[in-house]
C-alpha cells in the first residue's frame, strides 16, 4: 500500500472514527479542518486509489470505508520513525522526550508499568 500523507491520515482518522460514511459525513466532520469539499473528495479518491479506503453504492452516493486498519498504520508510521531518526532503537525516543520535559508523571508511571511487565514475560 502507496504511503499515506498527513492529509489523508486525517481523512482516515474520520473513517476510522465510524464508517460506513458517505462524502457529504466526511466533509462534515471536517469542518473545523476549513478544507474545501473538492479537496476532501480529491483525498478520498487518492485513499481508493491506494487501496486505504473502499466504496460501496448506496443508491446515489458512495459510502467509504476504511481497509486499511488504523493499528496496522500505527505500526507502520511508528516503525518508520523510529527507523528514520532513532536507528530502530526506543530507548533513545523515549529519552528524547524525557531531556525536552515532555513526559508526564503519568506517561513515565506507565512506562513503568510496561517495563515490569516486560521484565515478568
Amino acid at each position: 500500500m502507496s504511503q499515506i500523507s498527513e492529509a489523508e491520515a486525517v481523512v482516515m482518522e474520520v473513517l476510522w472514527n465510524r464508517h460506513p460514511q458517505g462524502a457529504d459525513e466526511v466533509v462534515a466532520a471536517l469542518a473545523d479542518r476549513d478544507w474545501a469539499e473538492p479537496t476532501i473528495k480529491t483525498l478520498l479518491n487518492r485513499l481508493l486509489t491506494k487501496g486505504a479506503i473502499s466504496a460501496s453504492r448506496d443508491g446515489r452516493r458512495y459510502l467509504y470505508s476504511p481497509v486499511l486498519q488504523r493499528q496496522a498504520w500505527v505500526a507502520e508510521q511508528s516503525s518508520g520513525l523510529l527507523d528514520k531518526l532513532f536507528a530502530g532503537r526506543v530507548a533513545p525516543l523515549v529519552a528524547h522526550f524525557s531531556e525536552r520535559g515532555e513526559l508526564s508523571a503519568q506517561d513515565i508511571a506507565e512506562l513503568k508499568k510496561l517495563i515490569q511487565e516486560l521484565d515478568h514475560d
